[in-house]
C-alpha cells in the first residue's frame, strides 16, 4: 500500500496527511484529523450521514477519494460553529427538535447549509429536494424541515 502526502483545506485550515492513495475522504477526516462529526453510515453513498461540503457543494465523503479534493475547500459540521457558538442552522435544529438520535444530523445540516447558501428562503419542496439524499431512521422529517425553515427565517 503506497502512501502519499495529501494537502487538504478543511474548515479553513491546511492539513498535511500521509494516507494511502485509495483513502476515502471520510477516513481521512475521522482519522487522522479527528473530525468525527462526519458519520460513517452505509459506506455506499446511500444514506447521506457523511455529507460534507466541497467548494460549497454537498459531497458524500464515504465515496470520495481524499486525493481528489486536494486544493478544494472542505467543510465539515465542526466548521459551522464559530467561536464555540452553533451556527444559525445548528441552533435551529436544536431549538426545533430536528434531531432524534442525532446520527444523521451532521449530514442533514451540511446538506441544508448548502441549500441555504444558494437559496436563502427555500420552500418545503426545495428543502425536501436538498435533503433527499439524507436518510433519517428516527423521524418523519417534519421537524427537520421545520428546523431548516426556522434557520432560513433567521438568515442575516
Amino acid at each position: 500500500m503506497s502512501m502519499q502526502l495529501l494537502r487538504l483545506e478543511v474548515n479553513g485550515r491546511t492539513h498535511e496527511v500521509a494516507a494511502p492513495g485509495s483513502a476515502l475522504l471520510l477516513e481521512v477526516l475521522r482519522d487522522p484529523l479527528g473530525l468525527t462529526g462526519t458519520k460513517q453510515g452505509c459506506d455506499g453513498g446511500e444514506c447521506g450521514a457523511c455529507t460534507v461540503l466541497v467548494d460549497g457543494q454537498p459531497r458524500l465523503a464515504c465515496i470520495t477519494l481524499a486525493a481528489s479534493v486536494q486544493g478544494r475547500q472542505i467543510e465539515t459540521i465542526e466548521g459551522l460553529a464559530q467561536a464555540g457558538r452553533m451556527s444559525r442552522l445548528q441552533q435551529a435544529f436544536h431549538e426545533h427538535l430536528g434531531t432524534q438520535c442525532g446520527f444523521c444530523t451532521p449530514g442533514m445540516v451540511m446538506a441544508a447549509e448548502a441549500l441555504l447558501r444558494r437559496e436563502p428562503n427555500p420552500d418545503k419542496a426545495q428543502i425536501r429536494e436538498a435533503l433527499a439524499g439524507n436518510l433519517c431512521r428516527c423521524t418523519g422529517y417534519v421537524k427537520i424541515i421545520e428546523s431548516v425553515q426556522a434557520a432560513a427565517r433567521h438568515t442575516p
